[in-house]
């Protein structure tokens, strides 16, 4: 027997509930349940603090139900690997860390959600795979033992994300590397679909980029937060000329930028406001950066996602934050793309916690095109 035909054979006998041995119908039938969903952020990864009492109360099965009634229809849960691994060991999984996340991924996929998993590592993992052999044998290995511990999942309800933003210096490799993820993903889980990106910090420029793997049951992602001067306005982690910029509009015109020349931001932070007012971000722009990536798609005949796209809270107006977001929702809509806000609760949030009560951004929420907002 050939190693397609015992792998066809291995997909039939583990998924015969499941439906059949997928085609390139799969990946567009699945991205369908991907039309509008929330980031799960801050909490199995970018935390800090990965204890049982906090993954038990920072998100909750209560947030869940309010994502579904409020028209979601997917989840992002963004995944730290090395919490999950037993002393730091890739191939076997803590067994205190591993039950605490089945126990969420089967409170998540209750409410009807689908979730995504999303490998979403701190920047020295990520980085180390451009570094050398050892780090990539060690991704493969824990993609290995984290897909075949989640392969008796329902695959139309959990998809598999090789990884959250990747920014090696070589996108060449980075294609190598999903690839061998990819193939060792389907190795132990035929039916299960998964989600694939370019190079580039995963935005539209490493997605074009990029050659569709080798795989028909895939769905490629992309991160848009064009213009980084309006969404990342403040943001104190990013690209340091973003660190003094507050207040700035959206849609943008040299006129109503140009009251922003008085802040104290850096040289590079003026020269990039002039140069966001001259661009004239509004609708139109916004809808052609996401045709670029939609296009793509067609042209490979594969689905396209967007997984992230959001606007810094803090210092953005808050009226135009919700149009860029209306704007933005408006045009994936347009070019039948399916995305995923960040975040729910993160400092991109959609909501708010204080004295033990949930509070849904209502212009935001409405930009979003989601019900009405609960009481």
């Amino acid at each position: 027997m050939t190693r397609l035909m015992a792998g066809l054979a291995l997909g039939l006998a583990v998924t015969a509930g499941w439906g059949q041995i997928s085609d390139g119908r799969v990946a567009f039938e699945r991205a369908e349940h991907l039309r509008r969903g929330i980031n799960l952020s801050m909490w199995y990864a970018q935390a800090g603090d990965y204890s049982a009492e906090r993954l038990t109360t920072y998100t909750t099965p209560e947030d869940f139900r309010l994502v579904k009634s409020l028209g979601f229809d997917h989840a992002r849960l963004s995944i730290n690997p090395e919490p999950l691994m037993l002393d730091g060991r890739v191939d076997i999984l803590d067994p205190a860390a591993i039950a605490r996340l089945d126990k969420t991924v089967a409170e998540i996929t209750a409410t009807g959600l689908v979730v995504i998993l999303d490998i979403h590592p701190e920047m020295p993992f990520v980085e180390a795979l451009g570094q050398g052999n050892d780090p990539v044998i060690r991704f493969l290995k824990f993609w290995t033992v984290f897909a075949t511990h989640f392969a008796a999942t329902d695959p139309k309800q959990v998809y598999f994300e090789v990884l959250n933003e990747p920014h090696i210096e070589d996108s060449f490799r980075w294609a190598g590397i999903q690839s061998r993820a990819v193939a060792a993903i389907r190795a132990v889980a035929p039916m299960h679909t998964i989600i694939a990106t370019g190079n580039r910090w995963g935005g539209v420029e490493g997605l074009l980029e990029l050659e569709p793997v080798r795989d028909s049951n895939v769905i490629y992602s992309f991160h848009d937060y064009d213009p980084m001067t309006f969404t990342h306005q403040g943001a104190s982690w990013s690209t340091p000329y973003l660190k003094a910029l507050r207040g700035v509009p959206y849609p943008s015109t040299p006129e109503n930028v140009a009251p922003l020349m008085e802040q104290d931001a850096d040289e590079r932070g003026k020269q990039e406001l002039i140069k966001y007012g001259a661009e004239r971000w509004d609708a139109a722009r916004v809808d052609k950066e996401i045709a670029t990536a939609a296009d793509w798609g067609a042209r490979h005949g594969v689905p396209v996602w967007c997984g992230e796209f959001g606007v810094y809270k803090t210092y953005s107006p808050p009226a135009a934050r919700a149009a860029w977001l209306h704007d933005m929702r408006v045009g994936f809509e347009a070019h039948h793309v399916g995305w995923a806000m960040w975040d729910y609760q993160g400092s991109f949030a959609l909501v708010s916690k204080a004295n033990g009560k949930t509070t849904v951004d209502a212009p935001v929420a409405a930009a979003l095109g989601l019900m009405s907002v609960p009481e």
